[in-house]
């Protein structure tokens, strides 16, 4: 009895994913359309995602960034075109399998229950149960509050905490899941300034440990200064794939966003600076 259980764990033991070189495409999107009820939300998507490099997904509302990033992460279907993960057709993978290639922020965090903040964290070493790497969860996950700077409310209630400190603990999971494809949706949303770079610090981070981060921005700023490239998102299609310093382009964003912008170099960095162009003086006035 005790050899045949014995051998029925071995069986079960999954097989580790090696990691991926330098370079490596781990996600690739082939002529991918969705659509959502009656609207076609992408229409035509060519991309690619590689080990080491932070991808910004950047456009105004509606564009299709979340929808793109869903789609990558096998949360809603393609009408038509192909998604690979890790070489694979993203269909081909079991769940299991896929949770440990690719990690998911989504926008919103929610639980049911008030669990404490470690155990949330600790969610994110579910897909590596039954796998030789099973051993260092609390070095993984202590590792992850760390770097988030959740640690000191660890055993506070999920449900009690700010909506910032709820993202913190959110992006905590999704690091202790150690998956080499990180896929982040609005990630600094709810964040102040501090938390805001700290966040895409991380994420510059994971990409120099080899990763690859695909990130969901708003804030072309963070972009700019943070991302290797970015695809510039406008009504379901890609307008613009590149570098920051090269795609952020005045004409380009002020079309995509229906705002005039000014595109500037950072004095210090050189890094490209977005700025609407206001007309006006809109300081205080003395009466």
């Amino acid at each position: 009895m005790t050899g045949r259980f014995t051998g029925l764990l071995s069986r079960n033991r999954r097989t580790v994913p090696a990691r991926p070189a330098p370079g490596t495409a781990l996600a690739e999107i082939t002529g991918l359309h969705v659509r959502l009820g009656q609207r076609e939300v992408l229409a035509g998507i060519d991309l690619t995602v590689r080990a080491g490099e932070v991808l910004a997904l950047v456009g105004p509302n509606g564009a299709g960034k979340s929808t793109l990033l869903a789609a990558l992460a096998a949360d809603l279907p393609a009408a038509s075109g192909e998604i690979r993960i890790d070489g694979r057709a993203l269909d081909g993978w079991s769940a299991p399998d896929l949770a440990l290639r690719r990690s998911v922020l989504p926008q919103t965090a929610a639980l049911s229950f008030p669990f404490p903040v470690e155990d949330v964290v600790r969610m994110g070493r579910a897909p590596w149960a039954g796998t030789p790497l099973a051993d260092a969860d609390d070095e993984v996950v202590a590792a992850a509050m760390a770097a988030t700077e959740v640690t000191g409310f660890a055993a506070r209630p999920f449900s009690a905490l700010s909506g910032g400190e709820r993202a913190r603990v959110a992006l905590a999971r999704v690091l202790a899941q150690r998956a080499p494809l990180l896929l982040l949706d609005e990630p600094t949303a709810a964040l102040d300034l501090r938390h805001q770079e700290l966040v895409l610090r991380i994420c510059r981070e994971r990409a120099a440990a080899g990763d690859a981060v695909v990130v969901v921005l708003h804030d072309l700023g963070l972009a700019a200064a943070y991302a290797d490239r970015a695809a510039v998102l406008h009504d379901g299609r890609i307008a613009a794939d590149g570098p920051p310093a090269e795609v952020f382009e005045a004409a380009l964003l002020s079309g995509v966003y229906r705002q005039p912008v000014e595109v500037i170099p950072h004095p210090r960095t050189g890094a490209p600076l977005v700025v609407p162009v206001r007309n006006g003086h809109y300081g205080l006035t003395s009466a």
